[in-house]
């Protein structure tokens, strides 16, 4: 892969095309050693080595980031109406290139992966690789043990099949009750109406985990971070073991 010197920089977030055609001509860029004032100048990718300002400057081809998704905020890539997770990623570069990884509700907040490897979200987002989900769910009425058994059985919610067994945790029971709940599917509204069909109506609820990766608890609503490369080590190997 072969990219010109500017657009290797800017993509690594460095400053505008603008802004790093200047610091090359200026002499701030060394590649493979040698000073380089040519912004056209063809780099390639992974064998050159690239320097800016003293510093090794490494491209990279995915970027992955954990957005702790505030409510309000619909997760989509575009809308010509509301605020979407991608207008949150102020500080990433390319983010016009990235997409959520799955779906959460307008009202539902919590971890929320963004990325450009469309081939690592496939794998956690395939129905045959069943990656566990975590939520934190507050629910008006009382829940109890039955609709644990109810919920590990497999719940009818109005499709053609029910829906896989999932774990219920309560947390605390009473006239509002709190919960975690791990399901293994991604079906539309799946929480809110597995909680209908037991008669109880979820009031909030927030994703904590997906697979491997769980909401770092530093993140604000409306925050972002980087993934660790453990992170996305680690669920680069969940997914490809299924």
């Amino acid at each position: 892969m072969k990219l010109r010197l500017d657009k290797y920089l800017a993509d690594m977030g460095l400053g505008t095309r603008r802004q790093v055609k200047k610091e090359i001509r200026h002499g701030a860029v060394t590649v493979n050693g040698t000073v380089i004032q040519t912004p056209e100048t063809k780099i390639s990718i992974p064998e050159d080595s690239v320097m800016f300002g003293g510093s090794p400057v490494v491209y990279e081809t995915y970027g992955y980031y954990m957005l702790n998704k505030p409510q309000g905020v619909v997760s989509a890539t575009r809308d010509r109406q509301e605020r979407t997770v991608l207008d949150l990623l102020g500080g990433v570069t390319g983010k016009e290139e990235f997409f959520p990884v799955g779906r959460l509700d307008k009202d539902t907040e919590g971890l929320l992966l963004i990325t450009n490897d469309g081939e690592l979200a496939h794998r956690l987002l395939s129905p045959k690789r069943h990656v566990d989900k975590v939520y934190f769910v507050r629910v008006r009425g009382c829940v109890t043990d039955e609709d644990g058994v109810c919920f590990a059985q497999g719940t009818d919610i109005g499709d053609d099949t029910p829906t896989l067994p999932a774990k219920l945790e309560i947390l605390q029971s009473g006239d509002i009750s709190e919960v975690l709940l791990t399901i293994r599917e991604g079906r539309f509204h799946q929480v809110k109406r597995m909680f209908q069909a037991v008669g109880k109506e979820v009031i909030f609820l927030k994703r904590l985990q997906m697979g491997t990766l769980t909401l770092d608890e530093t993140l604000k609503p409306g925050e972002y971070r980087k993934l660790t490369q453990d992170e996305v080590d680690a669920l680069c190997s969940e997914t490809k073991k299924q």
